[in-house]
C-alpha cells in the first residue's frame, strides 16, 4: 500500500469535510462573495467561452495541424534570428483582441511545435497587452498619454521578458537549439499562402465576432465597424467556407448544408431570444458543431480529423483550468464587467486605498493585484476609470494595465501545465517587477 498516497486523500478529505463544516454561510460578505463568484463564472461561461474560446481552440488546432513545423522553427524556432522572431511575436498582439486566456490556446500550440521559449513568451504577453482596439479605447477614455505609455510599455515588455526567459533558462534554450539544428522539416503539403489564408481568416472572424461596443459619444469608425460587425463577419465566414472547400478539399454538400444550419440558426436566434447578448452564441454552436462533425467524419484527408482531434487536445487541457482560475478570482477579487460590481472576499475599498498615489508599494499592490485578475478583452479601460476616479494614482493605472490584461489566474494555472512551475513563477514575476517599475516612472512624471 502506497502510504503517502492514502495520506494524502486523507488530508483532502479532512480538508473538504473543514471547509464545508466552518462554512460561514451567514456572513454577509462570504455570501457576496458567493454570488461575485456564480455571477463571474455565468457571465464568462456565456460572453467568453464560445465566442472567444471556442474559435480560438481551432485556431490553435490549425497552427498545430497545418502550420508546418518548418514554418514555426523558421519565424519562432530557438535558431530563427532574434530580430525576426521577436519583432513577430511583439507586434501579433496588434492584430488580436483576446484576453489572457484567449491567447493560451494559440501559445501552447507555436510553443509545442518547437518555438523558442523568448518568442514564446514574447507572444504569450504581447497577445492580450496590444491589441488595437484596446489601445485605441485607453487612448481615448483614459488620455492620450497613457494609451501611448501603454503600447511603448507592452512592445518593450514582451521583448525584455522573453530576452529574459531566453537568458535565464539558456541551458534549456541552448540544448533545444542543438536539437532543431538536426530536424530536417517535411516538405510543405500545401502553397504557404494557402495556409495563411485559412489561418488569418479564423483570425479575423475572432476579431469582429468580439468587437467591442463603442463609447457612446462615439459615432466614428469604430461605432460603424460595431455597427456592422456580424454582417463583417458573415462575409469571412463566407470566405471560410470556400477555404474549407478549396483548400482542406472537404465535400462542397458538407460545407453548404453546413453553412445553411448555421445561417437558420441564426435567423431563429434572431426572432426568438430576447437577450441581444445571446443572439450569436446559438449559430455560433452551430456553426463550430458542424464543422467538427464534417471534419472528424472526413476520410480523404487524415489531417482535417487530426484538426478537430488536436482542438479538442486543446480544450481538453486548458477549459478546466480556465474554470478552477475563474472560480477563485470571482470568489477573491469579485465579479466586475459591463455595469455590474460585486465584491469579493477582499474588500474593493482596500484595493482603491492600496494604490492610491505614486510610491513604489502602491505600484506593486496594483501590479501584483492586477496579475491575480481576471480582464475580459477591453474591460480593464472601464474598471480602471472608475478605480482612477475612486482616488487610484496615474502610476498605478498603469501597472495594472500592463500586468492585469496578459496575466490572471486561470492564465497562470493553464501556463504551468505547458511551461511548468517555475518557468510561471519567474515569467510572472519579471511582468509584475517590470510593471511596478514603469508605473513608478509614469507617475513620477504625470
Amino acid at each position: 500500500m502506497n502510504n503517502k498516497k492514502e495520506l494524502t486523500i486523507l488530508f483532502w478529505m479532512i480538508a473538504i469535510f473543514a471547509m464545508v463544516f466552518f462554512m460561514p454561510l451567514g456572513n454577509e460578505r462570504f455570501m457576496t462573495a458567493i454570488d461575485a463568484t456564480l455571477d463571474l463564472a455565468k457571465w464568462y461561461a456565456q460572453e467568453h467561452v464560445v465566442l472567444c474560446l471556442l474559435p480560438a481552440f481551432l485556431i490553435a488546432g490549425v497552427i498545430a495541424v497545418f502550420v508546418s513545423q518548418g514554418a514555426v522553427l523558421k519565424y519562432f524556432g530557438a535558431n530563427a534570428k532574434k530580430w525576426l522572431s521577436y519583432t513577430i511575436a511583439a507586434i501579433s498582439g496588434g492584430i488580436l483582441a483576446v484576453c489572457s486566456c484567449t491567447i493560451l490556446p494559440l501559445f501552447t500550440s507555436i510553443y509545442k511545435r518547437g518555438a523558442g521559449l523568448g518568442p514564446a513568451i514574447a507572444f504569450l504577453y504581447s497577445g492580450p497587452a496590444i491589441s488595437i482596439l484596446s489601445i485605441i479605447l485607453t487612448a481615448r477614455i483614459l488620455g492620450v498619454e497613457m494609451g501611448i505609455a501603454r503600447i511603448v510599455g507592452a512592445i518593450t515588455f514582451s521583448i525584455i521578458i522573453g530576452l529574459l526567459m531566453s537568458f535565464i533558462f539558456r541551458k534549456e534554450e541552448k540544448a533545444k537549439k542543438e536539437e532543431q539544428m538536426n530536424i530536417t522539416p517535411p516538405p510543405e503539403k500545401r502553397p504557404m499562402w494557402q495556409t495563411s489564408f485559412h489561418f488569418f481568416t479564423m483570425v479575423l472572424i475572432l476579431v469582429f465576432a468580439n468587437w467591442g461596443a463603442p463609447a457612446a459619444s462615439d459615432k466614428g469608425l469604430w461605432f460603424y465597424v460595431f455597427t456592422y460587425k456580424w454582417y463583417i463577419t458573415g462575409i469571412l465566414a463566407l470566405f471560410f467556407c470556400w477555404s474549407l472547400i478549396r483548400i482542406l478539399k472537404l465535400p462542397i454538400t458538407w460545407v453548404l448544408l453546413s453553412a445553411i444550419a448555421t445561417a437558420l440558426s441564426a435567423f431563429l436566434a434572431n426572432t426568438f431570444i430576447t437577450d441581444a447578448k445571446l443572439v450569436p452564441l446559438l449559430p455560433m454552436i452551430i456553426g463550430i458543431t458542424s464543422l467538427s462533425v464534417i471534419l472528424l467524419f472526413d476520410k480523404r484527408d487524415d489531417e482535417n480529423r487530426e484538426w478537430a482531434f488536436s482542438s479538442w487536445g486543446f480544450a481538453k487541457q486548458i477549459l478546466p483550468l480556465l474554470a478552477i482560475g475563474v472560480v477563485f478570482a470571482g470568489f477573491l477579487l469579485g465579479s466586475t464587467h459591463d455595469d455590474t460590481a460585486i465584491a469579493g472576499i477582499i474588500p474593493n475599498h482596500w484595493i482603491e486605498w492600496a494604490v492610491g498615489g505614486n510610491s513604489l508599494l502602491s505600484n506593486f499592490f496594483a501590479s501584483f493585484t492586477g496579475a491575480f485578475m481576471y480582464f475580459a478583452t477591453l474591460t480593464e479601460v472601464p474598471i480602471i476609470q472608475g478605480l482612477l476616479a475612486s482616488g487610484m494614482g496615474k502610476g498605478p493605472a498603469l501597472a495594472l494595465l500592463l500586468a492585469g490584461p496578459s496575466l490572471s489566474l486561470p492564465n497562470m494555472l493553464v501556463i504551468r501545465g505547458v511551461m511548468g512551475t517555475q518557468k510561471t513563477i519567474v515569467y510572472v514575476a519579471l511582468v509584475i517587477i517590470m510593471a511596478t517599475v514603469s508605473g513608478y516612472i509614469f507617475g513620477s512624471f504625470f
